[in-house]
């Protein structure tokens, strides 16, 4: 495991949207191709923004409820969240790679 947090419909709250700092939510499941193809940039993100921007990872299998209030309708899908606020968003494995993710949240830093 690398420097991200799994949360649940039981955390969400106390680890999203009352986070003090900025929140990148992978909504993924692990028989998705695409989301563990992306899974190392975002651990690797999760790493290099320790402090500056906190890393979540929900199962949509386990936390269908969280995937249903958000709309997600296909994932890998990126939420970004900022003051409990969604601020930014990507569906689908976003381009660029490392430097797709970054353009994610860099301008919510």
């Amino acid at each position: 495991m690398g420097a991200y947090i799994d949360v649940n419909e039981g955390d969400w709250d106390s680890n999203v949207l009352q986070s003090d700092v900025p929140v990148l939510v992978d909504f993924w499941a692990p028989w998705c191709g695409p989301c563990r193809a992306i899974a190392p940039n975002v651990e690797a993100l999760a790493e290099e923004y320790a402090g500056r921007l906190k890393v979540a990872k929900v199962n949509v299998d386990n936390n269908q409820a969280l995937a249903m209030k958000y709309g997600i309708r296909g994932i890998p899908a990126l939420l970004v969240f900022k003051g409990g606020d969604l601020v930014n968003q990507v569906s689908g494995v976003p381009g660029g790679g490392m430097n797709g993710l970054k353009g994610l949240v860099d301008p919510v830093l």
